[in-house]
């Protein structure tokens, strides 16, 4: 799998927390080999967001994504489950 980054989602990373950024790092070595570890609380989003789905990075912080054709990925947006959802 291929995990590419939306501007948005860079702009977000840049700002968090050094331990945040360590524990993102972490998660997404566990992503790109099993999107759906356990670990990872990977889960489909409903209403609005319904195409996107979210793994969390620690039980604060989440990471919205889309599947993409041919085993890409794009990484929409990074932050709190208020600032996620």
């Amino acid at each position: 799998m291929r995990v590419f980054t939306s501007k948005y989602f860079d702009k977000r990373y840049k700002k968090l927390p050094q331990l945040i950024k360590i524990k993102a790092e972490k998660k997404e070595k566990i992503f790109v080999v099993h999107p759906f570890d356990p670990r990872l609380e990977t889960h489909k989003l409903h209403g609005k967001d319904k195409e996107h789905w979210a793994y969390s990075v620690d039980q604060k912080y989440r990471i919205k994504f889309l599947f993409l054709d041919n085993g890409y990925v794009l990484y929409l947006t990074i932050g709190t489950h208020d600032e996620v959802y």
